[in-house]
């Protein structure tokens, strides 16, 4: 069991830092041969930070552990809303300024649905997954189409100047691109490994293991990339981490798993994870829209979503053990 603990351990470290590495290296090196700055914010970097997400969560369908899976999947969109954005707007009140994220907001809510729909049977098969996917295809194209014709968009531009903070030559860009990807699946495969062992260890089921501490270790690095552009100002940024690693949690992360391997749905999921995870949605879908033409999400509003996160993991930690 230590093993197993220590494996945990070393997996959510390596993966946050080698997850870091991919992006940085990625995104220079897409700069490097002329990506936009607002194209390389919507696909690499939002690529890069659900990196964690997708990679262990396939690993887990292949292994037939699907509670992993769908746990990580969901668990770290409730924990995108309730714990990052709340600590985020705690640490420095966000406010929204850009259309494009505006447009995803409603996006999010839609997808959020079509994922409660394809549930219901307690089984998401390979047609599913691949219905899955081809939504996140047509809202990627959708995304990057409007993006680029947004010439003026704030996001545009502070993706432009995180990147010129990152200058670095195009060999260690390539470098850390192919060593971050390669630290990201030797990291999954620990994490994976060691929070199966736990679960069996202590009697409880791969979706709690999943929901709680997979979720939150694979969301460290929107964590940590959300609590740095609000300080700096870079609003659009770390709301737009949220969003987009949302609708590719939904989509592409359940939607890869589920081609690679079918998977069975805990009743658990549909009963008390899923109305979590709309019901975070749908108060961010609220905030996000605010008035005056853009939405702010103060501290205050930020200290309610802690709440609701703590309220849930407690809630979570109480039916598994009590």
């Amino acid at each position: 069991m230590i093993e197993a603990f220590l494996a945990v351990a070393a997996g959510l470290i390596l993966l946050a830092w080698s997850a870091d590495r991919f992006v940085e290296g990625a995104a220079v090196t897409a700069r490097h041969f002329g990506m936009p700055p607002l194209l390389i914010g919507m696909v690499i970097v939002g690529f890069g930070t659900s990196a964690p997400e997708m990679v262990v969560s396939v690993l887990a369908a292949s292994q037939g552990n699907p509670g992993i899976a769908l746990g990580n999947a969901y668990g770290s969109n409730i924990t995108n809303i309730a714990l990052i954005l709340g600590l985020t707007a705690v640490i420095s009140p966000i406010t929204v300024h850009s259309l494009v994220l505006r447009k995803e907001l409603p996006v999010l809510a839609i997808v959020t649905m079509l994922a409660a729909i394809q549930l219901w049977n307690g089984h998401i098969s390979r047609l599913d997954a691949g219905v899955l996917l081809g939504v996140f295809g047509v809202l990627m194209t959708w995304a990057i189409r409007q993006g680029l014709q947004e010439k003026t968009d704030t996001l545009g531009t502070e993706i432009k100047h995180a990147l010129e903070s990152r200058e670095m030559p195009i060999r260690r860009a390539v470098f850390w691109l192919i060593t971050g990807l390669v630290l990201l699946i030797i990291s999954s495969r620990l994490l994976v490994w060691g929070a199966v062992a736990i679960a069996q260890g202590f009697g409880v089921s791969d979706l709690v293991i999943g929901l709680t501490v997979v979720a939150v270790g694979t969301s460290l690095p929107e964590l940590a990339s959300s609590i740095i552009a609000a300080r700096k100002g870079e609003h659009d940024i770390a709301l737009g981490n949220v969003i987009g690693s949302n609708l590719f949690n939904t989509l592409a992360v359940v939607g890869i798993a589920g081609m690679i391997h079918p998977m069975s749905v805990d009743p658990a999921v549909l009963s008390r994870d899923m109305p979590v995870m709309a019901a975070l949605t749908l108060s961010l879908f609220i905030i996000g829209y605010g008035s005056h033409g853009h939405g702010r999400i103060n501290r205050v509003e930020g200290s309610l979503l802690l709440a609701c996160y703590t309220g849930y993991t407690v809630y979570l930690i109480g039916t598994t053990f009590g």
